[in-house]
């Protein structure tokens, strides 16, 4: 049983990650290669809306991944896009990247071979990966500006649709660690952590929410 407590912990992360950006008018849009297909679905809808001139979408695959996308995410998300009426001739596709530093490396490595000049970019991710993803990039790409975006959704309905509530808040919990210590390793800049949202990350870290978490003191 997850507590009422651990509920709203977990809530309390979730609101954390997104960074509350509207989505406005950007050079490029760039999906984060995931097991979430939702990404691509709303990259589509925002490049639809005039959002963006242009789609990368970048992931290789992973062990959650290699089953359900085997020809890698970045390469999955693109049909999707086909699917839904997106012209091949505006998305492009980074196939290698293997974690949020790659995709962001990788894919300014491919709009830049591409010839596309880029001062802003529609960074789209899952919901609990905005602020990673942000963090992230700001280090990687200096002197760009980042809007992050995500499938609207609440909580309780991301929960919904992964069909796996401790795993979700064990995603949460991971994310948050990262951004913790990732800054210190250079891997992203660091991002103001309220009091009560550290206190919320620490009591599930106690409840045993940790899969996700690295090989480091919590």
């Amino acid at each position: 049983m997850i507590s009422t407590q651990a509920w709203a912990d977990a809530r309390r992360l979730w609101d954390y990650h997104q960074m509350g950006h509207t989505p406005r008018p950007c050079s490029v849009a760039i999906g984060l290669g995931s097991h979430d297909l939702g990404v691509a679905d709303t990259a589509v809808d925002l490049y639809k809306q005039g959002m963006a001139p242009l789609l990368v979408f970048t992931g290789a695959t992973s062990p959650t991944t290699q089953e359900r996308m085997p020809r890698g995410e970045a390469v999955h998300y693109r049909e999707r896009a086909l699917e839904l009426g997106v012209p091949s001739s505006v998305v492009l596709v980074e196939p290698n990247a293997r974690n949020t530093g790659d995709n962001i490396k990788f894919s300014r490595a491919v709009l830049e071979e591409a010839g596309v000049q880029v001062t802003s970019v529609l960074l789209i991710s899952k919901p609990y990966e905005e602020r990673r993803a942000y963090a992230t990039a700001c280090k990687l790409w200096p002197g760009i500006e980042f809007v992050s975006a995500s499938t609207p959704m609440t909580f309780e309905e991301y929960v919904d649709s992964i069909q796996d509530a401790h795993l979700v808040i064990d995603m949460l919990v991971g994310a948050l660690q990262r951004l913790l210590v990732y800054p210190e390793q250079g891997f992203m800049i660091s991002q103001p952590v309220p009091d009560d949202v550290r206190e919320a990350y620490e009591r599930l870290c106690r409840q045993g929410f940790t899969s996700r978490l690295l090989a480091t003191n919590p």
